[in-house]
């Protein structure tokens, strides 16, 4: 992708234009995106017109009057800094220099600045015995065993069960529990085969063989499943306010605790959510959404942002500053606190979730409508 397609294409995304596609081409380019170490010299015509219709998109942000609730799109003022690299032609999203920080650090405690990492692989897994291993420093190889299934740490970190599933009684089903905390994620492959990416701060528990009629796991937290087929035996994911019953699909579960409701997002085969209020059946693209104590409303889903996180990513669309901060603080394990009159309008935006933390609120400061204080470990956001 050239640059001037690049600009085309984001600046249809700050517009709302986007369809789910090419949303999807900005999230494979946006890290390797550059424009041209020439652009030292003299503007061309091209690039001429493409800073007017910039400068005139932040115009039409600036004037725009603030009771009309017009939705601020962080894309927009992104733009800006999209003029400076057209002259300077340095990196847009991932400059080969450190960008000096212009975040209010440690302003109170004048203690040494300790950057903010991302999250990483990790996760701690708790045997039927009540034994627990850390899967991030545990050796490659067997963990454990429990009957005639093995539990397997691979190369890639990738937690495997294998032996002969299903071939205990169901009363000797042990088990398993993988926690994964604040500022990590995890990958396990299940004794049937199914994969399951797990989020930050989430935890899977499920046997370490299948037996009986059904397959069923419980999550609390955030997960993408790919359920290994089995007609004759059903797959069912129990959440705290939602089942969901599979026999093989690709779909993603939202169900944190601390969240007002709980989201399954159907990629791939069909699924169906029940609770004590209602039933529901999703076909791909749609998704399911419900409360404690509510039914069941079905959506169309933006895939794109729904598995942002699994493939390394934040796609922010409609989101306000206190759903946006609960992500961060999730995957950097960081506090928020809040001051003053924190805005209640909506940003937009894709970043890379293996940079700092601050290259994510230096563009969120650019929107011009919130700020951020780092002191050690706490992320205060202020007007």
């Amino acid at each position: 992708m050239t640059p001037e397609e690049y600009i085309e294409l984001y600046e249809k995304f700050a517009s709302g234009r986007c369809t789910p596609e090419e949303e999807a081409r900005l999230m494979e380019y946006q890290d390797e995106f550059h424009l041209p170490e020439t652009s030292n010299g003299p503007v061309n015509g091209a690039d001429k017109q493409k800073r007017a219709r910039i400068y005139a998109r932040i115009r039409e942000s600036l004037t725009e009057q603030p009771q009309q609730g017009r939705t601020f799109k962080m894309w927009s003022r992104i733009a800006a800094a999209a003029v400076i690299v057209l002259v300077s032609g340095i990196f847009f999203f991932q400059k080969k220099q450190p960008v000096q920080n212009t975040i209010a650090v440690n302003s109170e405690k004048k203690s040494p600045f300790i950057p903010i990492k991302p999250g990483k692989n990790t996760a701690v897994l708790t045997l039927a015995n009540g034994s627990t291993i850390t899967l991030d420093s545990a050796q490659n190889g067997v963990l454990a065993t429990s009957g005639k299934t093995a539990i397997k740490k691979l190369a890639n970190g990738l937690i495997e069960y294998s032996g002969n599933n299903g071939d205990q009684p169901a009363a000797q089903a042990a088990m398993n529990t993988i926690s994964v905390p604040r500022g990590g994620q995890y990958t396990v492959k299940l004794p049937d085969g199914t994969m399951v990416w797990l989020n930050s701060a989430s935890s899977l528990s499920y046997p370490v063989a299948f037996t009986g009629a059904t397959r069923n796991v419980t999550l609390s937290g955030e997960a993408y499943f790919e359920v290994t087929k089995n007609p004759r035996q059903p797959f069912t994911v129990h959440t705290g306010n939602v089942d969901v019953k599979v026999l093989g699909t690709h779909f993603n579960v939202q169900a944190y605790d601390d969240d007002k409701n709980s989201k399954t997002t159907l990629l791939e085969g069909s699924v169906s959510l029940s609770n004590k209020n209602a039933s529901a059946l999703l076909v791909p693209g749609q998704q399911g959404v419900t409360g404690a104590g509510q039914g069941i409303v079905t959506r169309k889903a933006n895939i794109n942002q729904v598995i942002a996180w699994k493939t390394g990513y934040f796609l922010f669309r409609e989101n306000d500053i206190r759903d946006i901060m609960k992500q961060i603080s999730r995957w950097y394990d960081v506090e928020v606190e809040y001051q003053g009159n924190i805005t209640h309008k909506t940003f937009g935006g894709i970043y890379s979730k293996n940079k700092e933390i601050t290259e994510l609120l230096k563009g969120l400061e650019l929107t011009g409508l919130v700020h951020f204080k780092i002191e050690e470990r706490r992320i205060i956001v202020m007007n």
